[in-house]
């Protein structure tokens, strides 16, 4: 009985080991294809793999979100000021913000959204959308992305989406570095020491 107890317990350590390892293996292998273009809150392209010296700080949401997507907006706003005062933002790392609701999030609306936090509109925080013409195309670009980062989500109807609740940091070509919880679980100091620690 002991014995069959042992066997039982090492086949589950081993399929929880293996499970782990199958997702370190495939964030550590995930990357955003560098040809997938979007248009920015001014209405210009954007190329993911047209800038190859900065990390990207990538956070997806849609601006009807009533709770989870503002609070990381925030808290996203509080650590660009600590990258600010090293120096670092702009020069070293940029923020990507990626609406999951590119039908109803116009760059106008992303314009909107941007002023209520306070967010200067300037290169170093793009908020990324589709083309009007072409939504139906960007929204599989930007599930391009969203496949690419393993981030999911879905809109049951109601348009009040249903989603993952992580942000992603990425190197200069793209290439998965680390992912965050968003939301009250964001810890600014952790992203923070991440970003300066892929820096230095």
């Amino acid at each position: 009985m002991k014995k069959i107890y042992l066997i039982c317990s090492l086949a589950v350590f081993l399929g929880v080991a293996g499970g782990i390892s199958f997702f370190l293996i495939r964030d550590a292998n995930a990357a955003i294809p560098a040809n997938v273009s979007l248009i920015n809150q001014n209405g210009d392209s954007y190329i993911f793999g047209k800038d190859k010296t900065k990390l990207k700080l990538i956070e997806f949401i849609y601006t009807h979100c009533p709770d989870i997507c503002p609070t990381t907006t925030q808290k996203m706003v509080a650590l660009k000021k600590d990258l600010v005062k090293s120096g670092v933002f702009g020069k070293d790392i940029e923020f990507i913000t990626i609406t999951i609701d590119p039908f109803r999030d116009t760059p106008e609306i992303l314009q909107g959204y941007m002023q209520g936090f306070g967010i200067n509109n300037d290169n170093h925080w793009m908020f990324l959308t589709g083309e009007k013409k072409n939504i139906k195309k960007d929204q599989s670009k930007i599930n391009q992305v969203t496949d690419a980062l393993q981030f999911q989500y879905k809109d049951p109807g109601n348009g009040q989406f249903v989603h993952s609740t992580f942000i992603y940091l990425v190197d200069q070509n793209n290439k998965f570095v680390a992912k965050f919880p968003m939301g009250k679980d964001f810890n600014k100091q952790e992203v923070y020491n991440k970003i300066m620690g892929k820096i230095r």
